[in-house]
């Protein structure tokens, strides 16, 4: 099967994603700046959800490009990443109305767990259907980014128990390391 369907299904389930999340911003009720003190941790746990998901988009983006074709699991697979995706938007609340209390702080870890579990199980599945001398193979033959990733979004759920202000660093810390596409990818693509 080719890609071109899953690619455009998942390009507007991410958009929905976020027309979701910027809907649940709502307009201060009074006129003044200081009206919008109380709209700001939502707002940045707007900003935060965005960029996550912008990263995911991205890497997504930049993911198919190496895959040739696609097979049921792959399309399962990325469905699961994208059901994980879909609840961003309720993590994205509860974090901001609760003002980055501990249990929100630890459900979007959860989430953020899960779409890691969830890409990574896609990557590994493309592997897999291409073969092991897929562009995808060689493109990231150390997936140390990923552990890294998932290592970091564990601690940062252990830490949202007791000081959920550090566990949203944790978080902040692998979107770092993934705001700029996969570099592995590119230079693959570059080469072939």
């Amino acid at each position: 099967m080719t890609k071109g369907r899953l690619e455009a299904f998942s390009d507007g389930v991410i958009a929905i994603i976020i027309t979701i999340m910027v809907l649940e911003l709502k307009v201060p009720e009074g006129h003044q700046w200081a009206d919008l003190k109380p709209l700001i941790p939502k707002f940045l746990a707007y900003i935060f959800s965005f960029i996550y998901i912008g990263i995911y988009w991205n890497n997504h983006h930049h993911l198919f490009q190496t895959v040739k074709k696609v097979n049921g699991s792959i399309l399962w697979a990325n469905l699961h990443l994208l059901f994980w995706l879909s609840l961003m938007p309720v993590a994205t609340e509860w974090i901001g109305e609760s003002r980055f209390a501990k249990n929100p702080v630890a459900a979007y870890g959860i989430g953020l767990i899960m779409c890691a579990v969830a890409y990574t199980i896609l990557e590994n599945l493309i592997i897999k259907h291409e073969g092991e001398d897929s562009q995808l193979k060689e493109a990231i033959h150390s997936k140390s980014k990923e552990y890294i990733s998932i290592a970091c979004y564990v601690l940062g759920f252990a830490t949202s128990f007791f000081y959920p202000y550090i566990a949203i660093g944790f978080y902040y810390i692998v979107a770092l390391i993934w705001l700029i596409p996969d570099r592995r990818i590119e230079k693959s693509l570059r080469e072939n």
